[in-house]
């Protein structure tokens, strides 16, 4: 079943005057995303794309879906993960890819705030202090040099070109501070977080995360 209920769409497209027929794409997309899913990414991210811990993450957390831009998924989807068991999905093209990004963001009804996110500044700060935040805090799930699973973690791999060619350094800061809720990735911000780090301090991580492909 969508996670969008066609009444509610129907009412709200009578309010802001969209067609009927602009409103039958939609769930129509969706559906054409649910399928190509199934078919293509649910035997790593599993039903509904909750993801699978130490194997593949989930798709539909609604943390990631408000701060990841289509472009992000859509290129994740295109050239894969090198290093890691994200093979590319060219094959799905920019229509199918669009369709299954459709799909995803019909499970959370979180405003998308991906252009806010990635316009953040770059990080800025020092990457000997960036080193010891993350062998201490990053390192358990992530992996030493930031390999994910195949160092044995529960976290994905986030010291590699396919993730830091993609990511912001918006969208790694919002990871940090808030987490994803229903995940192992709780956040580290404020009095709840786990180690409450610093603005400065999650920003020497980011900088320490960025030289990590070279190392």
């Amino acid at each position: 079943m969508f996670r969008h209920k066609l009444v509610a769409l129907m009412l709200l497209s009578t309010a802001v005057g969209y067609s009927l027929a602009a409103l039958a794409a939609e769930p129509a997309q969706i559906a054409e995303g649910e399928r190509l899913y199934n078919q293509n990414c649910v035997f790593c991210h599993q039903p509904d794309a909750i993801g699978k811990p130490g194997f593949a993450p989930s798709l539909t957390n609604p943390e990631l879906l408000a701060i990841a831009s289509d472009k992000f998924l859509m290129g994740t989807m295109r050239d894969g993960r090198p290093g890691t068991g994200m093979a590319p999905f060219a094959h799905l093209g920019r229509k199918g890819a669009t369709a299954v990004v459709a799909y995803l963001r019909s499970y959370s009804d979180e405003p998308n705030r991906s252009a806010e996110v990635d316009a953040e500044p770059a990080a800025s700060g020092d990457p000997r202090l960036g080193k010891i935040w993350f062998d201490d805090i990053c390192s358990t799930c992530h992996g030493v040099n930031g390999d994910g699973y195949l160092a044995g973690g529960t976290g994905t791999a986030i010291g590699t070109v396919g993730f830091l060619g993609k990511a912001s350094d918006g969208f790694i800061r919002e990871t940090i501070k808030r987490g994803r809720s229903n995940t192992r990735m709780l956040g580290f911000s404020g009095p709840s977080g786990l180690a409450n780090l610093s603005d400065r301090e999650i920003d020497d991580i980011i900088v320490y995360l960025r030289g990590l492909p070279n190392r």
